[in-house]
């Protein structure tokens, strides 16, 4: 739940979110996953891609800001972008880029050829646009995309400090690019170094906006009782318009160049998707814990149970299931249950284990043994049941499509006859000119009738053949081509076919399997501890693309499990070098360039235009193997050397390491402690006062491009303008520090406070005690009563809005016209009633209390002024989308255009 900005006269008013949080909850601190931010802001899938870089900015701020609305965090903002990611993660970074890298290239190859196609058979498409394709590479750290971006946050953290009181007493963490480390390890590592300190307090409630699976595993891993994650909901087969055409209903490579037909009276939005705002959903991970507490909780254990440990295993074995920086055991697919068959494993060795597998992130590796070992056992039975699982598919999939031949009609009417959906109650549309529709509908269907079926073979004069067929292409037959699998896992010797083709050796070769092995143990335990340590090695990664058996897991007790101690993260542009394919080489220096692509480069063989993917039993290219080599650290690092000297100081400053910078506004305590360090010009390090900030901890130090009180920022986005009455201030952060052989201990922190149970016993069970089926406890507050609407209200939504736009019966997603003042009001039809305002008492709309920020200040036209962008034009005359206008998160963006006069800077008008 969020509240709605109200707009008057095209400018949208911002949300007071120092108000309680509509959701009835209370969060201290919200962390952002920035990158899962950034990438649907600059190449979104479901609408029109911003047109610059400018424009991508603008749409990360908007996005920011609905989630501040939403979450409204009291004591700390933490913003955490991807720096540069161990080289256990880099193998999966480079095998992501390169794809990317091919996948667009021949998707661009795709679109021009349909389209050559299309116009030479008479086809009608739209002019296409000159406009360079987005490298979503660029999102890399060292590139100067991520470099603006860094400075586009500072810029935008300062505006919002200065303006918005819902930011007053809040402290604000920036991570950006330049600091290493992937961003959600970067906020475990901020909890963890929190949690560790006296002064922290542990019933803080955290939360997490991120969709990455594992941020469910990370969270558990804090043992915070108050955790709770963020993130998008997920719709599937959301509807995309097609690139060529830009209509709805159809992919690029079914477009037949048609051109559209008249939608509604006035054809209005006939060009546009359905728009609607991206919805978002809490994931409660106290919740969750209580769910793991029924499931693991087992008696008569000859040792103490302890839910904690229970959880830290839970988490452990979901890695044989998939991360990313080992491949799963072949044996071993979430889809197939294998979390639940590890569990069931689990519950029955840890008798014999005598302990539990892991503590604090440390692995028992003789207890992982027997777990696997176990699972080994009943490998042979999951592979053949898995092919048992999949014939069935197949062939229940061939009889629904010979269901579907079988029932499908042989002729629909089209264009102006062609059948519409039952409960359809928009008006009806005159039909033109009846009587040419029905001829071209004749015709149409003539000449399907004349066509010959594919079976048909053909005398020397043209006619129809009696004597016989030809064969029948495989794409007419009834099942699809699929590769060839030359495992078999299901047959005797899957496990000698497997070595043979994956690694090209016997698997009679105990050394080298020992070798796999030991490799895969390894990467174990170094996940494990970069969950709940941090880093134990910069350097380590596994050296292989594919997974050994289950089976294989016999003497792993006795294989080291240590890491070199004193490794260090790459610098950015060598990771540059490390994981990207030549055609990103654009973002690189040209020297550096040069070394992917010339034939005589000593690392060449780094940089293949074309490679391989391996299916590896799956369906679709995106879930197969890149089989691609892996990149040799010496010999890079000894062809760099050569072209360092070519580096301009600003690619030298861009090569460099960074850290956090911390911001206050000048209503926080902290505010003044840190302008006093500018003023005395304090060079030395001083510990942070913890009482003057909720209890955190850390070191300061001066920022040389600070943001300072008095003192303008200029802003790096051309369309906003600088802030020139600035109050907030800026200064370097660093977490605390800790002894290179310190332990982070995985429990409850002494005074937490276990949450309210949400779970009752009945809900573990499909229907409660009274037979009623069994419904979920909806938000945060047990007791707060859903708003109810009576039939008369229900027929007069389904009455008033149109049914076309939207899914069908989602009304929750609809927004009421006027209600709210929402920007994705449609104008009423002619002739249509407005809705009379049903939900306008749910909830007390809310005021702005505080000055309205920079760049959402519509500027008065003035000499010297630029005009205004096209989508103000646009909001001052109507609240309709015109085709391909780029929208933000909220609707139209409202930022104004900095003025040409450099008089004319930083005026509030």
């Amino acid at each position: 739940v969020h509240s709605q900005a109200k707009e008057c006269n095209g400018v949208k008013a911002p949300i007071d979110t120092s108000k309680p949080n509509p959701n009835e909850v209370e969060f201290d601190n919200l962390y952002l996953d920035m990158n899962g931010i950034i990438h649907p802001c600059t190449h979104p899938e479901d609408k029109p891609a911003p047109k610059n870089e400018d424009e991508m900015m603008v749409a990360i701020f908007e996005y920011i800001d609905r989630i501040f609305n939403i979450v409204r965090p009291r004591r700390l903002l933490y913003m955490a972008i991807d720096g540069v990611a161990p080289r256990a993660k880099m193998n999966q970074q480079r095998s992501r880029r390169f794809r990317a890298s091919k996948e667009g290239m021949e998707a661009a190859e795709e679109k021009q050829k349909i389209r050559q196609e299309i116009l030479a058979k008479g086809g009608i498409l739209p002019p296409e646009e000159v406009k360079e394709r987005f490298d979503s590479n660029c999102i890399t750290p060292g590139t100067e995309f991520m470099d603006n971006l860094a400075k586009c946050l500072r810029y935008y953290i300062a505006d919002r400090l200065n303006s918005d009181p819902g930011w007053k007493n809040l402290t604000v963490i920036l991570s950006d690019a330049s600091a290493p480390g992937e961003g959600e390890h970067k906020i475990m590592d901020y909890i963890r170094r929190q949690r560790a300190q006296p002064n922290h307090d542990p019933n803080t409630h955290h939360c997490l906006c991120g969709a990455d699976a594992d941020l469910i595993m990370l969270g558990l891993a804090t043992h915070e009782p108050n955790f709770t994650i963020i993130r998008e909901e997920f719709k599937p087969n959301k509807p995309k318009p097609c690139s060529l055409c830009n209509q709805m209903g159809h992919e690029v490579k079914d477009c037949q160049g048609l051109p559209r037909e008249k939608q509604g009276k006035h054809d209005q939005f006939a060009d546009s998707p359905p728009m609607a705002e991206q919805e978002f959903i809490f994931i409660r991970l106290c919740v969750l814990r209580e769910y793991l507490e029924r499931e693991l909780t087992m008696a008569s254990l000859p040792f103490t149970f302890d839910f904690e440990r229970s959880v830290d295993d839970w988490v452990f074995m979901c890695f044989f299931v998939g991360n990313d920086f080992l491949p799963h055991l072949p044996s071993l697919e979430i889809r197939e249950g294998a979390i639940d068959r590890l569990v069931n494993i689990y519950k029955n060795v840890v008798h014999k284990t005598g302990g539990y597998l892991t503590e604090s992130g440390f692995v028992n590796l003789q207890r992982v043994q027997m777990i696997m070992l176990a699972v080994g056992e009943v490998e042979d039975s999951i592979f053949k049941k898995r092919k048992d699982d999949d014939d069935n598919f197949k062939r229940r999939q061939k009889e629904k499509r010979k269901r579907m031949k079988r029932d499908h009609p042989s002729f629909i009417p089209g264009g102006q006859f062609s059948p519409q959906a039952l409960g359809n109650r928009s008006s009806p549309q005159a039909i033109s000119n009846p009587r040419q529709a029905a001829f071209e509908m004749r015709m149409h269907d003539r000449q399907n009738s004349t066509t010959s079926s594919p079976n048909t073979s053909f005398n020397s004069d043209g006619s129809p053949s009696l004597a016989g067929g030809i064969k029948r292409k495989p794409e007419d037959s009834d099942s699809e081509p699929e590769p060839e699998d030359n495992i078999r896992l299901w047959e005797t010797g899957w496990k000698q076919r497997y070595y043979k083709n994956k690694f090209d050796v016997d698997a009679s070769d105990e050394k080298f399997r020992r070798k796999v092995v030991q490799s895969y143990v390894e990467g174990l335990c170094w996940v494990l501890r970069y969950y709940y340590q941090g880093c134990a090695s910069w350097n380590w990664y596994y050296p292989f693309h594919y997974a050994p058996f289950a089976s294989d897991f016999e003497g792993i007790a006795d294989m080291p499990s240590d890491f070199e101690k004193g490794s260090k993260p790459f610098k950015p542009l060598e990771q540059l070098m490390g994981v990207f394919p030549a055609a990103s080489g654009n973002f690189l220096p040209p020297t550096w360039r040069k070394l992917m692509t010339d034939p005589e480069s000593s690392i060449i063989d780094f940089y293949p235009e074309d490679f391989a993917i391996d299916l590896n039993g799956k369906k679709y290219a995106w879930q197969g193997v890149a089989l691609l080599p892996f990149v040799d650290e010496r010999r890079l690092r000894a062809a760099l050397e050569e072209v360092y000297p070519d580096l301009t100081p600003e690619e030298s400053r861009r090569n460099s390491l960074g850290g956090d910078v911390l911001f206050v506004g000048k209503h926080h305590p902290l505010c003044d402690f840190i302008v006093e360090q500018y003023k005395t010009k304090n060079t030395e390090v001083v510990d942070m006062p913890p009482e003057l900030c909720h209890g955190i901890q850390g070191k300061l130090t001066l920022n040389e491009n600070a943001v300072l009180p008095d003192q303008p920022v200029e802003s790096p986005v051309p369309m906003l303008r600088d802030l020139t009455q600035n109050s907030a201030v800026s200064i370097s952060f660093k977490d605390p520090q800790f002894d290179e052989d310190f332990v982070f201990k995985a429990t409850i922190l002494p005074g937490a406070k276990k949450p309210a149970p949400v779970l009752k016993p009945g809900d573990w069970e499909k229907t409660n005690n009274d037979g009623r089926p069994w419904r979920p406890q909806l938000g945060f507050n047990r007791d707060r009563k859903p708003v109810h609407l009576d039939q008369s209200a229900f027929r007069t939504l389904g009455h008033t809005m149109p049914r076309e736009r939207g899914m069908p019966g989602m009304y929750a997603n609809a927004v009421p016209l006027g209600s709210y003042g929402s920007p994705y009001a449609r104008p009423l039809l002619s002739g249509q009633q407005q809705i009379p305002k049903l939900l306008s008492n749910l909830r007390p709309q809310e005021t702005w209390r505080g000055p309205t920020p920079l760049f959402q200040q519509t500027p008065q036209r003035t000499a010297g002024a630029a005009p205004l962008l096209a989508w103000n034009r646009m909001l001052q005359t109507q609240n309709q989308y015109p085709p391909g206008q780029y929208q933000g998160l909220g609707g139209p963006m409202v930022y104004p255009q900095r003025p040409e006069d450099r008089m004319d800077r930083g005026r509030q008008v």
